[in-house]
């Protein structure tokens, strides 16, 4: 439970980890502010995000007690970053667990985590923050050259932006947990931040939560709802706009797939049914069932999805951990198979 304005919010919290902070385990993901977006080509970012909104949810999200927030400096080229830095006049900055990354823009560089280019999106984000330091930096992701051969010398940078009173905590990030394992020791995280769904799950598998367990680092679970595919919403294949990246994910193409999710969705509000929000509490609460010391990110850029989200983060026993993820295991996943195979049990 936090306060806020002398108002009581009852949202979960966790501690995250070696950090000691106390973080609400249904917390704030900002890919979507960054709205639809291209690299090279490739689509990356968000589509139909309006913009007035997404603030009022940022501020909703504080009303309700979920005052962390994750963004990075890609998202929108900074544009995420920058709605988050105009609503500090109705949320204060101190209340809020910030976090940013870097990785994603070599600049004019070679690779990925050149010192001059991590210096300069730092100084970037801090000002489309409208901050002084970042509570948590990540790397935003695992490719420190074929050999590793870039880490050290981006370790040692972030660990003199944390000396300096820039950044408190230093992250680390990847989309595969054996990649954010390879490099642990290396770069000694606070947090870990992990892709990990209820289909997508190597948390375990990989060694990953055996180590984050053995040197209480605090861990983020990315992307819980698949971009928002395991939520069963979906009558069909769907078409998204220019720049949003899920136009190039084939699940979102699969009928048979949305077929099984939309089946899942009915099972998982049967399960939960006097739950006010049974489908994102089975999904989540499903993720923070084997942990004590983890939260998931949801994009939450309408105020609609603050309201859901500020009614979940229970884990769940692990009697239902285990049949929600039998669950989506046995069709969660592209298989091209026809309706007929839905399973459960």
């Amino acid at each position: 439970m936090v306060r806020w304005k002398g108002i009581e919010a009852f949202m979960k919290t966790v501690r995250l980890g070696r950090t000691d902070v106390e973080v609400p385990t249904v917390s704030l993901g900002t890919w979507a502010l960054g709205g639809p977006n291209n690299v090279s080509g490739r689509p990356v970012g968000w589509y139909g995000v309006d913009e007035p909104e997404a603030q009022r949810s940022l501020v909703l999200a504080y009303e309700q007690g979920i005052t962390h927030w994750d963004t990075a400096d890609v998202y929108g080229d900074g544009r995420a970053e920058t709605l988050i830095g105009e609503v500090w006049g109705q949320v204060p900055r101190d209340d809020i667990f910030l976090a940013s990354k870097v990785g994603w823009d070599p600049g004019p560089h070679a690779h990925y985590y050149h010192p001059e280019q991590i210096r300069r999106q730092l100084e970037a984000s801090l000002r489309n923050l409208r901050t002084d330091h970042l509570d948590l930096f990540y790397f935003h992701h695992c490719d420190f050259g074929p050999n590793g051969e870039y880490l050290d010398e981006a370790v040692d940078l972030l660990r003199t932006f944390r000396e300096q009173g820039k950044i408190r905590f230093i992250g680390l990030s990847d989309w595969k947990c054996e990649s954010i394992l390879r490099y642990s020791e290396r770069v000694d995280p606070d947090v870990v931040q992990c892709y990990r769904n209820v289909v997508d799950d190597a948390f375990q598998s990989s060694g990953l939560k055996a180590w984050v367990e053995a040197n209480d680092v605090g861990t983020v679970f990315f992307s819980p709802l698949k971009h928002a595919l395991l939520l069963g919403v979906f009558e069909g294949p769907v078409t998204f706009g220019h720049g949003d990246h899920r136009s190039s994910l084939p699940d979102f193409r699969d009928y048979g797939l949305i077929s099984r999710l939309r089946a899942c969705r009915r099972e998982l509000e049967n399960r939960f049914a006097e739950h006010p929000e049974p489908v994102l509490h089975g999904l989540v609460g499903a993720l923070l069932a084997d942990t004590t010391s983890s939260c998931v990110l949801v994009g939450l850029h309408r105020t609609e999805h603050v309201e859901a989200a500020a009614k979940i983060g229970e884990s769940l026993s692990s009697e239902d951990a285990e049949w929600v993820q039998h669950l989506y295991q046995q069709n969660g996943r592209i298989t091209r198979a026809s309706w007929k195979n839905f399973t459960v049990g």
